[in-house]
């Protein structure tokens, strides 16, 4: 599956001419600022996108960017994708990405102490917002409106407040834990302020040095569409379709029918099936763990075939492995299969890719994926099963992950034509998508729009420890 485009510079770039002529519109209240460096911080972006002021701006790669500031970031991109994809590979590929990952590990939170020190990290990162003025062109240009910004990846937050930007700046993080690059030079001295995704974040921001009364706890900002409003009604609705597939022996729902009944409604299952089983294998921006997602289509063969599973497989916006998709699967003899009970799905840009995948999930059963940002997406009910985690943040949103109980690592993809269905017929996976939905936070882009517009909402407090 793919979007058409045609000229699709020269409209981006219209269209960023003439966001910058607009008057504001009601509903639109903030910049929203974020990279396209995997696919993490933009589908943040995406969650936040009713509450842009025009179209969502990529700090990377903006229509007017600077060559040289281009370059700078191009790099920097270049050198994480291609690590990130050698990491599967014994030996060198391991070795190659533990050294880039060493110089943004998270430390162990406890026991707690000052963790204030700038990094070595942190500190080039600065050398380039100062001296090579990195960002300066992009806050120049946003300063003409004197909007709150709200970036979801920190050297655009970073560059705002060094290069004197005049609104509110906001930093949205993406993952359980963060590491110290996520926080300023001059921690106490910053005026940025923080959309926390959990508790942990909160307390570990505080060990950084940042202000307590700069951090708010909102979640992390799950696309409004899959949501449903305050109440949830679009998630409640998919998640009964949901627990109905993934526990079909009625052994989860037995047990808990009264909750289950007053949360999501009568009747519960007694009704026409909205969907087979299915289960979404998502890749990661960085194109790695492409190989795991044919061996799952090669063990769950059988049951594709027969119609009893439906697999989606989201290439994301690289054609190359949707085409590496359809061969293997056309090799495997599934060619009828294709477009029926296996999906293969790519798409031209990214902004199309978010929305189509936040469709996708709606009928989705099973979300199969590493521990990336797509961990908080257990928010919208979906049961979890974890790919092997990339990189220090990627262990923090597994054991977050386990914590609140909403999903679990993989066993050997090779044999999922078996486990998986034993953990199907156990209720198991219906556990999951149940504590998903009940214990990760589920309304954060509410919760942002609230203190970005001052309109009070019907939402719950998130605890501390989620």
């Amino acid at each position: 599956m793919k979007s058409n485009r045609a000229n699709q510079e020269s409209i981006g770039k219209n269209k960023y001419d003439k966001l910058t002529r607009m008057s504001g519109h009601a509903s639109k209240k903030a910049w929203v600022v974020s990279v396209n460096m995997g696919y993490g911080h933009e589908r943040a972006a995406f969650g936040l996108e009713d509450l842009a002021y025009g179209d969502i701006v990529t700090a990377n790669n903006y229509p007017g960017i600077p060559e040289k500031e281009k370059k700078r970031w191009d790099g920097t991109r270049k050198i994480y994708e291609i690590v990130s994809r050698l990491q599967p590979i014994p030996g060198i590929g391991q070795a190659a990405f533990n050294f880039m990952d060493m110089f943004q590990r998270i430390p162990d939170f406890y026991p707690q102490r000052d963790l204030s020190r700038p990094s070595l990290q942190l500190r080039q990162i600065y050398r380039m917002i100062r001296k090579q003025k990195l960002g300066k062109h992009l806050v120049e240009k946003l300063a003409k409106h004197r909007l709150p910004l709200i970036s979801t990846f920190f050297i655009p937050a970073f560059a705002a407040e060094e290069h004197g930007y005049p609104g509110d700046i906001y930093l949205v993080t993406c993952d359980a834990d963060v590491s110290r690059a996520w926080a300023p030079l001059d921690p106490k001295k910053s005026r940025i302020k923080y959309f926390a995704a959990n508790g942990r974040v909160v307390e570990r921001l505080k060990l950084y040095g940042v202000r307590e009364e700069n951090i708010f706890l909102t979640g992390f900002p799950l696309p409004k569409p899959s949501i449903g409003g305050p109440e949830a009604t679009i998630v409640k609705k998919d998640l009964a379709a949901r627990i109905c597939n993934l526990d079909p022996n009625g052994i989860f729902i037995n047990k808990y029918t009264d909750v289950l009944k007053q949360n999501l409604g009568e009747p519960l299952c007694n009704f026409k099936k909205t969907h087979p089983l299915t289960v979404t294998f998502s890749v990661g921006g960085a194109g790695a763990q492409h190989q795991l997602a044919i061996d799952l289509m090669t063990s769950l063969k059988p049951s594709i075939l027969q119609g009893r599973v439906r697999l989606n497989l989201e290439a994301g916006t690289r054609k190359h492995l949707a085409d590496e998709f359809r061969n293997a699967a056309i090799s495997l003899g599934m060619k009828r299969a294709i477009e029926k009970n296996l999906h293969i799905h790519w798409h031209d840009d990214r902004p199309t890719y978010f929305r189509q995948f936040a469709r996708t999930l709606r009928t989705t059963d099973i979300l199969w994926t590493k521990p990336s940002e797509l961990s908080f997406y257990a928010g919208l009910g979906l049961a979890i099963i974890m790919a092997p985690p990339i990189g220090s943040q990627e262990d923090f949103n597994k054991r977050w992950l386990e914590a609140v109980n909403a999903g679990t690592s993989q066993l050997d993809p090779k044999y999922a034509n078996e486990w998986l269905f034993d953990w199907i017929e156990s209720g198991g996976l219906a556990r999951f998508a149940w504590n998903g939905y009940i214990e990760a936070p589920t309304h954060g882009a509410y919760r942002i729009e609230q203190i970005i517009t001052g309109e009070k909402m019907d939402l719950a407090e998130l605890p501390l420890i989620v």
